[in-house]
């Protein structure tokens, strides 16, 4: 079974951290996953720096930035994460853009990435009928789940097409903004927590954008299996660099 389904499975809301690979300097990237365990994590989104990433906000646009000019490329990674499966347990799940991946060349990049202990994949830009038709199998020849993105303006129709398309869980946007623009939630968001809540998906739903502390993640949690926390670290490793890991997720976890 893949990590991620089985991760699902436990009796607990999960916590998953996205940072930047490559940020705050080019060689942290396998020591702040290994600390992110250590630390309690459930599970890891390692984004792949991309020159024009329209889905993310000035935070991690600007750490993407820092990572390309730091010599992050998706070579590089794929050489830092090589043994990362001697020390780390838990899903990790690499989240980028489609044009990365494309020019790596699809089949390889899949391959790539379940030779090293990879997951899953997200790619916020694939849309789900171009997967479906050319690249569904082969994700599933290299067993690496695609985590599909739902947002408020989701159709229920699109949502339940989504639903039947996905394994492990579904990423679940609490808004319609770009990542970390938001202070916390309000009416609406609840409001379309518990529609999605009461459709009765087949898939776990984990939450993103706009989880920052303890607060949000349990605001975010009460009707998802989880959150995912992306800016807020991001900004702790600017301040901190990869030290003090440990003191950010305590502070989400209490």
């Amino acid at each position: 079974m893949n990590r991620i389904n089985q991760k699902m499975l436990e009796d607990k809301k999960l916590l998953s951290i996205y940072f930047t690979a490559g940020y705050p300097a080019l060689n942290h990237t396998a020591k702040i996953i290994q600390d992110l365990e250590k630390s309690g994590v459930d599970m890891i989104e390692i984004g792949l720096p991309f020159s024009d990433p329209l889905a993310d906000g000035p935070t991690i646009q600007k750490s993407s930035t820092a990572a390309l000019k730091n010599g992050m490329t998706t070579q590089t990674l794929f050489a830092q994460l090589k043994d990362i499966r001697k020390s780390v347990s838990i899903p990790l799940i690499v989240m980028g853009y489609f044009n990365p991946m494309l020019q790596y060349g699809v089949e390889a990049f899949c391959k790539k990435c379940s030779d090293i202990g990879v997951d899953g994949i997200i790619m916020p830009d694939l849309p789900l009928d171009v997967y479906q038709d050319d690249y569904e199998t082969i994700f599933k020849k290299h067993s690496l789940l695609n985590i599909f993105l739902i947002t408020p303006q989701t159709s229920e129709s699109r949502i339940r097409q989504i639903d039947d398309a996905s394994e492990g869980f579904i990423y679940m946007v609490s808004s319609a903004s770009v990542t970390g623009s938001k202070s916390g939630f309000g009416k609406e968001q609840e409001a379309y927590f518990d529609r999605i809540a009461s459709m009765n998906l087949a898939n776990p739903q984990i939450v993103g954008f706009g989880i920052k502390d303890a607060e949000t993640f349990q605001q975010a949690t009460r009707t998802a299996k989880g959150a995912i926390i992306g800016s807020a670290f991001i900004k702790h490793l600017t301040t901190s660099g990869n030290s003090n890991i440990s003191d950010f997720i305590k502070k989400i976890r209490n």
